[in-house]
């Protein structure tokens, strides 16, 4: 495996588990009573980051 597909499969792996931490997160913040706003707005950026990163790419791969 070149250094390119080595750096593509870290960052798939590493923005799958930031997206799984999200989902943690906002799963916590709807069982747990204290400090909702916190975990969800953690668990919101989160996902959002694991999965913008993923898609963006998935955009850069069609490109080149």
């Amino acid at each position: 495996m070149s250094g390119r597909g080595v750096h593509q499969t870290g960052t798939v792996v590493l923005s799958l588990v930031m997206a799984g931490l999200g989902v943690a997160f906002l799963v916590q913040a709807a069982v747990a009573a204290g400090s909702v706003a916190t975990h969800v707005l953690l668990g919101v950026l989160f996902l959002a980051a694991g999965v913008g990163r993923l898609v963006l790419l998935r955009k850069r791969g069609r490109r080149s």
